[in-house]
């Protein structure tokens, strides 16, 4: 089955409203005769709605970077999925290895505090389905951390992951998600995993699809790969068989980078 590549941009804590907004104004004039790649970008959650004014009418769509699993309530700082649909998102990310807590590199001093960041594989599911029932499309993201790869442990990792955080979904739901595969070790450090061993991995997850949900649901979800994705190494990963797109961290902030790995694929 042919699946249509998906490039999506994580800002993580970057870029003010003013800077996103120029951003996506540069991308759309280099992207815009781009019809065969799926693009999505996903601003902070005070750019989002602005953002997803500045790109009303183009080939971009507008995505979260987490959601909340409850509609409303005494949640302080949470973000409802309906309100991701409100402000014009039809994506949201959930389970980042950065809302696990589980983070590729960080200062030895705040290693005490990363708990507070953690979420566990259980809130992720809840996410995702909240992220359905209000009309958004769950980018589910993985990965291992480099201790549980340097221990030989990545395919138990990752399919223990995939088994809690997909279960329990329709058939069509399972068919329109999308999963990223993301080393934690290769998020923001500047390490790539090599493309044949990230397309292994990712036909580790396909296969976890296939067991829970069938062959077709396996053979049409789309399966994205980040961790350290350039315009320099983009071809090579997108050119694997179950590599279907990228989630794209630090490249996604300059419009000339993301726009080569959006037209890599």
């Amino acid at each position: 089955m042919s699946r249509k590549p998906f490039i999506a941009g994580n800002w993580k804590m970057n870029k003010t409203i003013s800077e996103g907004i120029a951003l996506v104004d540069e991308l759309k004039g280099l992207i815009g005769d781009v019809s065969n790649v799926d693009v999505a970008v996903c601003p902070t959650f005070v750019s989002v709605a602005k953002v997803g004014d500045a790109i009303k009418g183009s080939n971009i769509m507008l995505g979260g970077q987490d959601t909340f699993w409850q509609e409303s309530g005494a949640w302080t700082r949470q973000i409802a999925p309906s309100m991701l649909k409100d402000a014009g998102c039809q994506w949201v990310i959930v389970g980042h290895s950065e809302t696990r807590g589980r983070f590729g590199t960080v200062d030895a001093e705040l290693e005490s505090v990363l708990s507070y960041f953690g979420e566990c594989d259980t809130t992720v599911n809840m996410k995702a389905k909240a992220a359905f029932a209000a009309g958004l499309t769950p980018i589910i993201a993985c990965g291992e951390l480099l201790a549980e790869r340097e221990a030989g442990n990545t395919d138990k990792v990752i399919v223990s992951q995939m088994k809690a955080d997909l279960a329990g979904f329709t058939k069509d739901q399972a068919l329109k998600m999308v999963i990223a595969y993301e080393p934690v070790w290769a998020i923001g450090t500047g390490k790539v995993c090599d493309s044949d061993e990230a397309d292994r991995v990712c036909g580790v997850i396909r296969n976890v699809v296939k067991e829970m949900y069938g062959d077709d649901v396996a053979d049409a979800v789309r399966i994205q790969y980040g961790g350290s994705v350039k315009p320099s190494n983009a071809a090579e990963l997108l050119s694997k068989p179950n590599i279907d797109g990228a989630l794209v961290g630090g490249a996604a902030l300059k419009a000339s980078d993301f726009a080569a790995i959006i037209k890599a694929a």
